[in-house]
């Protein structure tokens, strides 16, 4: 800490200093104009910078890919490219912190949230989550790795205990969040939600002081997930600095009578607010007077980087001499539900409002003309029935009823909210208030409509005064809205071509479970029957290239709710079979979070995985089927066969999803490809596959001692007729181990690029301590004297050479 910090701190009052440890409000915290301290303001990521405005609305900004597509680049240029931009997206936006990454582990293939996240490896997200964090940081905006620990599902997160043996947690879960400050000297750190072995994180002596700053030098702060602290004196003397958001709960007064009363020590209030002080510093909101003025900022570079990211993402499964398309002389049959519609991020926190959306049938409009494309759904895929975009209106009522004259109103542009204190220009309790939301809607088919609702308190839907859906009476919290909400409850009502219909839903709060807010959505859908897929399957068979774009959408991977399983949702999988039989020349895309089970895999000839590519979805899409570009990707996580195949998947649900309140990681340090490895099980495709469009050859590999650490070199050679970019995965295997360790455990890896029938000679260098485990007995990293293999290779399956070399003894400290 600079001496200037150090001479303000001494400056303030303890209720000065302890202003400075509780958010003002949603995303900032208290300005000390006595002292001209300014106020530091945060805002939501990774994909991207939303701001401070409206949740699903307010001013635009640009949609980047996903974690998990970034995970699939394998490139951590490209990460340090990204993380550049979005400080300047962050900028755009007034803030000074950027809630991102996030860099939990995909432990099973049902969270919610594994789209949000790197990898399934820890290597992996920490060779990726340190150039992210460079790049905002070297352009004066924290980064805020997220979410430290242990919350690898959404199923009761922000009460779930994680029971996790320390040597999993120090080589599996904890490893990038290391990375994070030992490599990237991170500012500031996000606490999660569940608890670690008992105690809340949040309040996690061990995890937020002896580990993160006794054992690796943390310098940074600790904020609380919104609404994840539970105390007072607890949280701060364990090493939480920030209580976010503002209006405190647990800090403020009571923080200052814990002073008073001998909890908490004026030192260690002093030190959270030297700290608050430094990262104010070190971004520049000590001092920053710019006017607070949100911006919408649309750069042709964004979009560009945007859309090279993208399709640098995409991964190609499986390609029979189909891929890439040439230009065709017929008619393109485009087939599914993400073909019209631009998947391009999941839900929660990390949804921003985006500057436009290029679905899949847009982009290829645009480049083929529209006459010569042929576009039939199939099948629906949504989990809640579509919005309504356009005016609604929303009356405020201070009492739960609906009850006298309205309080205020307002205008939203679509049917979802969320509020969060102050409702209603403040003039409503936020646990006690109603609201009558209303808008006209004009039919444009005849028949059955389905409406559906859910909300965070009892809601009831109307039509022309008519009731049809009720999700007031028996309202139960479900999986909806961070698990506030109830589940979506539908109602078929019929209605008539050109009519305009008057829909109102009335809500009614509640003091919610955990996190301080109210919500309400609500969708109309015209559904789609089995004549839907025969459409298709026609447009397929009159088409010389059928194109097939399925998956899910940010309503199923999404924060706050972990999926039922991995099958498509709806009838995508018979609509996907179907066409695969009217046209062989069939190309699959698939838009996910994650893995999802193919039944029809093996009359596939081409399957692409899209991922959530950001705003850019369908030209980087097509870029990549029409051979502009490669797919770049490889697989950041295994993709089983089955859901069963996944080592979470347990009769025991204190395994997965958890059971009275505590989930297991039973499996210890044998996840993702390691429990494939060990149990001997085949995966649909494994961690790191992917295909491109040339071929390559490795040869002439061998491992030097260097230092402590080995080099390994090889020989590359792009053995194909195209230009093309491959991962070279180096893993290691400890043959001799005193200790159950996986059979290859990924330590680094290199992307490269050859021209065609070009070689090249390359080297990977390993520490001293890739060899190791830690050591729980002797609280150190440890490598055993012995053997060790060292595999090269394409994918955890895919080892082209393997060598070999003899490793002394040797300890590291944590």
């Amino acid at each position: 800490m600079t001496d200037h910090l150090e001479t303000l701190v001494d400056q303030m009052t303890l209720e000065e200093q302890v202003s400075l440890l509780a958010g003002e409000d949603l995303w900032s915290v208290n300005a000390i104009a006595r002292l001209d301290v300014g106020k530091i303001r945060v805002t939501d990521g990774p994909n991207g910078a939303r701001g401070g405005g409206d949740w699903f609305g307010g001013v635009t900004a640009a949609a980047f890919p996903v974690g998990i597509a970034m995970g699939a680049t394998w490139n951590p240029d490209l990460a340090y490219e990204v993380g550049a931009a979005l400080a300047q997206e962050t900028k755009s936006k007034c803030a000074h912190v950027l809630l991102a990454p996030t860099i939990n582990i995909h432990r099973s293939v049902t969270n919610g949230r594994n789209f949000e996240c790197f990898a399934e490896d820890p290597e992996l997200t920490a060779k990726l989550t340190v150039p992210y964090i460079r790049g905002l940081q070297d352009n004066g905006i924290a980064a805020t790795p997220k979410h430290y620990a242990g919350n690898e599902s959404e199923i009761q997160r922000t009460t779930m205990n994680s029971e996790i043996d320390e040597r999993s947690l120090r080589e599996v879960y904890l490893r990038p969040f290391e990375a994070a400050v030992k490599d990237a000297n991170t500012w500031a750190m996000m606490s999660s939600y569940n608890r670690l072995n008992t105690q809340y994180t949040s309040e996690n002596e061990w995890l937020l002081s002896d580990v993160l700053r006794d054992d690796w030098g943390y310098d940074g702060i600790v904020m609380s997930d919104w609404f994840g602290s539970h105390s007072t004196a607890e949280t701060v003397n364990a090493g939480l600095d920030l209580e976010m958001p503002g209006p405190t709960r647990d800090r403020g007064d009571k923080l200052v009578a814990a002073v008073q009363e001998g909890k908490v020590a004026p030192d260690t209030v002093r030190t959270r607010a030297l700290n608050m002080l430094h990262l104010m510093d070190r971004t520049g909101a000590l001092t920053d007077k710019t006017p607070y003025n949100e911006r919408s900022v649309d750069l042709p570079e964004t979009r560009a980087l945007i859309r090279r990211a993208g399709a640098e993402a995409a991964v190609l499964l499986k390609n029979e001499n189909l891929l890439p398309l040439s230009t065709p002389s017929g008619k393109i049959a485009v087939i599914g539900p993400n073909a019209a519609e631009a998947q391009i991020m999941g839900g929660g926190s990390s949804y921003i409002n985006a500057h436009y959306r290029v679905s899949p049938l847009q982009a290829l409009q645009d480049r083929f003309g529209a006459e010569n494309i042929v576009h039939a759904p199939g099948c629906q895929n949504h989990r809640w029935e579509p919005l309504f975009i356009g005016d609604v209106d929303v009356a405020y009522f201070d009492n739960a009823t609906c009850a006298g004259d309205p309080v205020a109103t307002e205008t939203l542009g679509q049917t979802q909210t969320f509020w969060m204190p102050p409702i209603g220009e403040g003039k409503v309790n936020p646990t006690g208030f109603s609201a009558r939301i209303s808008w006209k809607y004009t039919a444009t088919t005849t028949g059955m409509h389905r409406f559906g609702l859910h909300a965070t308190g009892p809601s009831k839907l109307y039509v022309d005064g008519t009731l049809v859906v009720n999700a007031a009476d028996n309202w139960t919290r479900g999986r909806t809205f961070f698990e506030e909400g109830c589940d979506e409850i539908t109602a078929d009502y019929a209605l008539t071509a050109g009519e305009t219909y008057a829909v109102t839903v009335e809500f009614a709060a509640r003091k919610s479970a955990m996190l301080d807010l109210s919500a309400f959505r609500a969708g109309i859908g015209v559904p789609l029957g089995v004549e839907a897929i025969e459409q298709a399957v026609n447009a397929a068979k009159a088409a010389d290239t059928a194109i097939i774009f399925a998956g899910r959408s940010g309503e199923w991977d999404t924060e706050g709710s972990d999926l039922q399983d991995i099958m498509l949702p709806g009838a995508q999988d018979a609509l996907i079979a179907a066409v695969l039989a009217a046209n062989p020349n069939t190309v699959v895309v698939l838009q996910t979070g994650g893995p999802v089970e193919m039944p029809w895999i093996n009359e596939a000839k081409a399957v692409l995985q899209a991922w959530y590519p950001g705003q850019e979805a369908g030209n980087a899409i097509c870029d990549v089927l029409f051979g502009d570009t490669e797919p770049g990707g490889r697989l950041p996580q295994t993709f089983p066969v089955k859901w069963q195949d996944n080592p979470t998947w347990s009769q025991d649900p204190e395994i997965y999803p958890g059971l009275d309140g505590k989930t297991r990681y039973e499996e210890g340090v044998f996840i993702g490809y390691r429990h494939y490895d060990r149990h001997g099980i085949t995966p649909m495709f494994p961690f790191g596959h992917g295909l491109g469009y040339t071929s390559f050859a490795l040869s002439d590999c061998h491992a030097e001692h260097n230092g402590d650490g080995t080099r390994v070199n090889a020989r590359l050679t792009n053995t194909g007729k195209r230009q093309g970019t491959t991962v070279v995965q180096l893993y290691i295997g400890d043959t001799s181990a005193s200790v159950p360790r996986p059979i290859k455990e990924l330590k680094t890896f290199a992307k490269i690029a050859l021209a065609p029938g070009e070689t090249r000679d390359f080297t990977l260098d390993l520490s001293g301590r890739d060899f190791a485990f830690f050591d729980v007995d002797t609280g150190v990293w440890r490598v055993e004297e012995g053997e060790f293999e060292i595999h090269l290779g394409f994918s955890a399956t895919d080892i082209a050479c393997t060598t070999k070399i003899t490793m002394q003894a040797t300890t590291y400290a944590k």
